[in-house]
Order: structure tokens, then C-alpha cells, then sequence
């Protein structure tokens, strides 16, 4: 019980890289898949289309190969040439990947609301960005809740996949550890911090399910 308890330091201080890199990736990825779920709904069909093959590359290829293209290549490629730092460049692969995954949340949310709808608001005299932030979008966050849920779920997980880039997040942290003393006691630790991280995402999205299924009643 003492080595575990003395665990608890350094994995602290790998849950908060974790943490940090989660909370900045959705407080980006949401708006972003927001604004790209507006695109490809668009009736510009260019934008739509070009919309359409961004979220099929994000979600066609593994996020550890766009973290990896993010830091390594990004330099190389013509017109930007930019090195991000470790902890920057993953936020930007991160953000990119899971709004992608968000925007096609969102669309579907979005087409889910009955066309009557739309029709009702223009006769009111709505504009089109009245009729969704009026009406569409409320209606939209309330039936997302479940794939949003599972999608911040594997946000949690998938963020162990910094250690490619040498990050002291959590996962990285249990295996130096690891290394250092032979004992998989450091895995059991860091498995227990992710199962808190996400009973803790769960029960607050169960929360969210009940107070709009009560305004659905």
C-alpha cells in the first residue's frame, strides 16, 4: 500500500497532462465540428464537398499517424513549414481529429430535427440563424447527448497516445515507472485513474440524458 501510495505524486501529475490536452481539445473541437457541420450542410456545394473529404481524411487515417504527421512533417510541407511544440502539436492533431468526428455528431443531430420546423420559423420571419439558434440547435444538443457521451468517453483514452511525442501524460508516467521497478503495480494505478476520469464523464452525461429527457417529456 505504501509503493501505491506513492504512486499517487507522479501519476497525479500525469492525470493533469491528460486533463489539460482533454478540456482544450473539446473546448476546440466542439465549436470547430460545429461550424463544420453548418459547412457541410451548406448549400455551396464546393464547401459541402470539400467539408466532406476533410471529415472523410480525419476519420479515414489514425490519429497517432496525424499526431505524428502534426510534428514531424508538418516543417516540410510547402507554404507553412511551421515545428509546433510537443504539447501544441497534439492539441492541433487532436482538435482536428475529434471535430471532425464531432461535425458528423452534429450533422445528423441537425437533419434529426422535422423539416416542419424550418418551415414554421420562416413564416414567423425568422432568419436562418435565428431558426438554428432558436429552435434547431436546442433540440440538436438533446439528442446528441448519447454519441457525444461515447465520443468524450474515447477522448479520455485516446489521449494516452501522446506518448509518441515523449509528453508526461499518464500512461507514459506508469510505464517509466514500470521500467524502473519491474512491477505492473504502475498500469493498475494509471488503469484506475482513467476508470475514475470516465465514471466521472459518464454519471455527467447521465445527468444531462435525464434533466432534457424531462423537458422532452
Amino acid at each position: 500500500m505504501d509503493y501505491v501510495i506513492s504512486l499517487l505524486g507522479p501519476m497525479t501529475n500525469g492525470a493533469l497532462v491528460t486533463l489539460k490536452l482533454f478540456f482544450i481539445t473539446l473546448v476546440l473541437s466542439i465549436p470547430l465540428g460545429l461550424a463544420l457541420a453548418l459547412m457541410r450542410l451548406s448549400r455551396i456545394r464546393a464547401l459541402s464537398t470539400a467539408v466532406g473529404g476533410y471529415i472523410w481524411l480525419m476519420r479515414g487515417t489514425p490519429l497517432m499517424l496525424q499526431l505524428l504527421f502534426v510534428y514531424f512533417a508538418l516543417p516540410f510541407v510547402p507554404y507553412i513549414g511551421m515545428r509546433l511544440p510537443d504539447f501544441p502539436a497534439a492539441v492541433v492533431a487532436f482538435a482536428l481529429n475529434y471535430a471532425a468526428y464531432f461535425a458528423e455528431i452534429f450533422r445528423a443531430g441537425i437533419q434529426s430535427v422535422d423539416r416542419g420546423q424550418y418551415e414554421g420559423a420562416k413564416v414567423l420571419g425568422m432568419s436562418y440563424g435565428q431558426t438554428m439558434r432558436r429552435i434547431v440547435l436546442p433540440q440538436m444538443w438533446a439528442r446528441i447527448l448519447p454519441p457525444v457521451s461515447n465520443e468524450t468517453i474515447t477522448l479520455v483514452k485516446d489521449t494516452s497516445l501522446i506518448y509518441v511525442l515523449a509528453l508526461n501524460d499518464l500512461l507514459r508516467v506508469a510505464r517509466g515507472v514500470v521500467q524502473r521497478d519491474f512491477t505492473f503495480t504502475p498500469f493498475i494505478v494509471a488503469a484506475a485513474f482513467y476508470l475514475i476520469m470516465t465514471l466521472v464523464l459518464t454519471w455527467g452525461f447521465q445527468y444531462l440524458e435525464k434533466r432534457y429527457a424531462k423537458y422532452d417529456a
